[in-house]
């Protein structure tokens, strides 16, 4: 039976992604992908973050081109089978699968790995090419050029090794491995390979230079097919009556593409309508601490980046280079930014980063709380007492606790503009964002309300606060019910408000607060 050679995996699991209730078209991107094959431009290296399709997309691509079964039934109706090249390329090449996360059941060196995936072409070859038994092969690409066909060559999961300590010392060899296998080789009519680390460059001698990369900073062409679009979830969203498109954009949404659409994380949006409850399902992959493994390579310069971004506030920076298999650790914070880029930590559009939805918000509010944020995670694990203290409606600690965050070490938090004076608000905040759903600059009633915190439970107030330099928290308070910021949350049926107005006096370096009940 085939190990990687023209085996029946791809069909059988593509088979079940289509029957899935919640299956969404990519096969569109086929006709793109058949656009390379026997051309200068037949090698795709596709990179994306976990949990974006990456392996959907492979099993895709093995069942159409695989020649060792019929696979119509599957793409007949799908969006594929309207193109011009579908039935040309059915099914009808040799597929080379290749895993690269499979490791061999005994031994651990690098040897043992290799010597496993080049076992497993061996075999198939000879099994499909009888004639080739009795003779001998100085490598395997002389062995696939006796055989005098062409094969497509379908590698998933590419910089597996890149992210074991244990192989280190054998990643070089490891790219020479797929450098002699697929480069300049005129048995490959096509070498598409996907994983989540875009290819290092080392020399243009051992480099594989002949791929042309797509990744989560650069990937004009395919972006689309990894990742949900609006249109797609909305549609999938009309399968069931648990959860509304609402819900699912505040937890999923945040990628974009290049013309600034929306891309929703597309594991997190299935497990969400499956389960019927939005949680944090991305995040559970792989490394728990990401976000705060990058982060702590340079603290000082990211943490008000990331006080900022916590408080829905963009960073502005240029990201050029993008971090790579085999790089080192990231040094300075446009590495930091590009690594989180390529993982999916942080979304990048039009030279600005955001955190993009709540599903990674949870994850940097976690880092906030480590000791190497220094007063940061001390502000931040106090925040339950400013969310009690509002609560109870004791304005007199409110305004305290806000004049001892005034009082750090960050400069971003001097007030030296509105987004100072907003990210003082959100670290005090921050753990209210358990409990509510916290809107910056929101439209209601009459304008346009500071923040309104919407609340997650029935038994919650809704809390409207408006904020004041140079002038009484009463005049706040005043603006709230002046311009009706409460009709928002009437509108929810929210009818127990609080209306907090604060204030700061420049000159005084003082805060105050007052805290009323709102009348419907």
């Amino acid at each position: 039976m085939a190990i990687c050679l023209n085996t029946e995996s791809a069909n059988k699991m593509f088979g079940m992604m289509v029957r899935d209730e919640y299956y969404v078209d990519k096969s569109g991107m086929i006709e793109k992908v058949n656009a390379r094959i026997n051309s200068m431009h037949r090698y795709i290296c596709v990179t994306k973050p976990r949990r974006f399709g990456k392996t959907s997309v492979v099993n895709m691509l093995g069942a159409y081109y695989c020649k060792a079964y019929d696979a119509a039934a599957l793409f007949e109706g799908l969006k594929i089978s309207k193109s011009k090249t579908y039935k040309m390329h059915l099914n009808q090449y040799n597929v080379i699968s290749l895993c690269m996360n499979r490791l061999p059941d005994h031994g651990n060196i690098y040897d043992d790995y290799i010597g496993m995936i080049m076992d497993s072409i061996i075999g198939d070859i000879y099994e499909a090419y009888p004639d080739l038994e009795h003779r001998k092969f100085c490598s395997i690409s002389d062995m696939l050029a006796a055989t005098g066909d062409q094969f497509i060559f379908v590698i998933d999961e590419w910089d597996y090794i890149f992210g074991h300590d244990l192989y280190k010392e054998s990643q070089g060899d490891f790219l020479e491995f797929l450098r002699n296998l697929l480069k300049d080789q005129p048995y490959v009519a096509l070498a598409y390979m996907t994983g989540v680390l875009p290819i290092k460059k080392y020399s243009t001698g051992s480099a594989l230079n002949m791929f042309k990369e797509y990744t989560m900073l650069k990937d004009p062409h395919f972006e689309k097919y990894f990742g949900f679009t609006e249109d797609e979830v909305r549609t999938l969203c009309e399968k069931q009556s648990v959860l509304t498109m609402d819900e699912i954009s505040d937890w999923y949404d945040g990628y974009q593409m290049k013309n600034g659409a929306q891309l929703y994380n597309p594991r997190s949006v299935i497990c969400a309508l499956e389960d019927g409850v939005c949680q944090s399902y991305w995040t559970r992959t792989g490394k728990m601490d990401e976000v705060l493994f990058f982060l702590k390579y340079n603290i000082g310069e990211v943490r008000d980046d990331v006080v900022k971004m916590v408080g829905g506030i963009p960073v502005k920076i240029s990201i050029e280079e993008e971090y790579s298999a085999g790089q080192e650790n990231p040094k300075n914070r446009e590495e930091i930014y590009g690594a989180m880029i390529i993982y999916g930590l942080v979304s990048y559009h039009d030279g600005e980063l955001c955190i993009p939805n709540k599903e990674l918000m949870l994850e940097f509010q976690k880092a906030l709380k480590d000791d190497d944020f220094g007063y940061v995670a001390e502000l931040v694990r106090n925040s339950d007492e400013v969310l009690e203290a509002t609560l109870d409606m004791e304005g007199g600690r409110v305004a305290s606790y806000l004049h001892h965050i005034h009082n750090s070490e960050l400069p971003i938090l001097k007030y030296n503009d509105e987004n100072s004076l907003s990210c003082v608000v959100t670290l005090a905040y921050l753990s209210a964002r358990n409990k509510y759903r916290i809107e910056r600059e929101e439209k209601s009633g009459k304008g346009f309300a500071d923040f309104i915190f919407h609340p997650r439970r029935k038994n919650l107030p809704g809390i409207i606060l408006e904020l004041k330099a140079d002038d009484t928290p009463e005049v706040a308070i005043e603006q709230i019910k002046k311009k009706e910021y409460c009709e928002k949350l009437w509108k929810e049926n929210v009818t127990n408000i609080l209306a907090v107005g604060l204030s700061y006096d420049t000159e005084k370096k003082e805060h105050q607060c007052v805290i009323e009940k709102m009348q419907h």
